[in-house]
């Protein structure tokens, strides 16, 4: 089953890639750029019994998908990716979400700014639970989403999401979320709390940072219309635990790379190049020789 499920998602991979014709991305780049790019990534692995893809089966967003959906994008007016911070952080989470900031600013090439905090105080006991096994105080992502975030959305904004320290559930029949987003409304929110303890160690402290960072990016990713990722490890694979999380890489496949830069019309060697400057100075050595190492082979030559 294993096998038969590589082989479809291969198969499925080069269909994509002659159907959609991966084309020039700026009007001075004379090569498929994409396409080069696929040298660099990992087609998806079978999913484990445990994993997002064995209980959430989903088709799959190709660019061709992306384009006839009409995705929400940045306009003249709606530049702005806004946060809000909901509830009290302590001095190593507030450090962390400054810096998780920085590197969503130089993932997607847009400015981030901060609307007035927002204390847990909003929400209701009816919103509210103590999970039932493990008794972890939780607030209901569907009220903030609708109720919280909705009336705050600024005239200008692009999307809102909320950053919080409280842990997520979505409603009936889940356990948990790490964060949600409604692409619709362009308002999301997403959760440090299973992050780590920051405050332990140095690795614990980039650990929790680097797991934050790929929260925020791919709850933000969604506001961009972009659909969990079934065909590469990418940043927007659906993740059902922490150890899928963990596993999932915080750069984008070609695919959603393609989506992303039609959307925000940025320059993806510059993009790499920023990354691999920010990944470097925090400490995230795997993804800073991930995207050296393509700056370096010069692909677009």
């Amino acid at each position: 089953m294993r096998l038969f499920f590589s082989c479809i998602i291969k198969l499925m991979i080069a269909v994509i890639f002659i159907s959609t014709g991966f084309s020039v991305v700026t009007a001075d780049t004379k090569i498929d750029l994409f396409e080069k790019l696929l040298a660099y990534h990992q087609y998806k692995r079978p999913p484990s019994s445990d994993d997002w893809l064995s209980h959430h089966p989903e088709p799959g967003q190709t660019f061709a998908d992306y384009i006839k959906e009409n995705p929400t994008v940045p306009d003249e007016i709606r530049q702005i990716i806004y946060i809000a911070l909901l509830g009290s952080f302590d001095k190593t989470r507030e450090k962390i979400i400054k810096q998780t900031v920085k590197y969503m600013e130089a993932y997607f090439g847009k400015e981030i700014r901060f609307i007035d905090p927002i204390p847990l105080s909003v929400i209701p006991e009816s919103a509210k639970r103590n999970h039932p096994f493990w008794h972890d105080p939780q607030i209901l992502t569907t009220y903030v989403i609708e109720d919280v975030l909705k009336p705050k959305l600024p005239d200008d904004a692009f999307c809102l999401i909320a950053f919080t320290a409280s842990d997520l559930w979505p409603g009936e029949g889940w356990n948990f979320v790490f964060g949600q987003a409604s692409i619709e409304n362009r308002l999301g929110v997403w959760s440090i709390y299973r992050n780590g303890i920051p405050s332990k160690s140095e690795e614990d402290y980039k650990l929790c940072l680097l797991r934050t960072i790929k929260t925020g990016t791919h709850e933000v990713g969604h506001m961009f219309g972009l659909q969990h990722c079934i065909f590469f490890e990418c940043n927007m694979n659906g993740s059902n635990h922490l150890g899928e999380s963990d596993q999932r890489p915080v750069w984008l496949c070609p695919v959603c790379l393609k989506k992303l830069q039609w959307a925000g019309h940025f320059d993806v060697m510059d993009r790499y190049k920023r990354l691999e400057k920010l990944s470097g100075k925090l400490g995230f050595n795997k993804e800073a020789a991930f995207f050296r190492q393509i700056i370096r082979d010069d692909i677009t030559q």
